[in-house]
């Protein structure tokens, strides 16, 4: 039995290894060549359903509205993937920033987007990022006060790249606190002294 599920398991992949390079060479418009045992570093693939049933036909095995195809980038990242994932984490770090920070947590914030202005690492950005933080200084009393200061920033960088701006005052629809058991992403600090 264990040989059969084992075969039966082989006998799936290939499938779905098929399927894949016939999908995707139909995406990229190249010839299709069946290869069970050739490794493809571009795409993964992931079955939505992990039950193998003995009785289940190979037709009903793979069905296109199974499989997710994941295209994986081989090129460096561009300037506008850096600067949507450092919105995303700069969002959620407001998102999870405490309601009454301490002295601290205001202290490090600031020197956070202090630092960005100057290492991130397109200089062009990091430069007109400088001068933003020059017309608006961080705001970090509270959780929504550093909410709102940073979607207003935010919308600051994305009128002058020409793009829509995001409506503050639905922010912590778009960015709230993330989903975590008993507190567990809570920012973490202590109040030391300012010097």
């Amino acid at each position: 039995m264990s040989d059969n599920l084992l075969q039966h398991l082989f006998q799936t992949f290939q499938k779905i290894s098929g399927c894949v390079q016939a999908h995707f060479s139909n995406l990229v418009a190249q010839p299709h060549h069946r290869s069970p045992s050739a490794k493809n570093p571009l795409f993964s693939i992931s079955a939505s359903s992990s039950k193998v049933n003995p009785s289940t036909t190979d037709a009903d095995l793979l069905q296109p509205k199974d499989i997710l195809i994941k295209i994986k980038s081989t090129a460096p990242v561009t300037k506008e993937e850096l600067g949507r994932a450092t919105w995303t984490f700069l969002h959620t770090l407001a998102a999870q920033y405490p309601e009454k920070p301490t002295r601290q947590q205001k202290k490090d914030v600031k020197e956070l987007m202090a630092i960005l202005s100057r290492m991130y690492p397109c200089k062009e950005c990091a430069d007109h990022f400088k001068e933003v933080l020059r017309a608006n200084p961080v705001l970090a009393g509270s959780q929504t006060e550093f909410s709102q200061w940073l979607c207003h920033v935010h919308n600051v960088v994305n009128r002058s790249l020409g793009k829509l701006v995001f409506p503050c005052e639905r922010v912590d629809a778009r960015w709230g606190k993330l989903e975590c058991e008993q507190r567990a992403c809570d920012l973490q600090g202590t109040d030391f002294p300012v010097d």
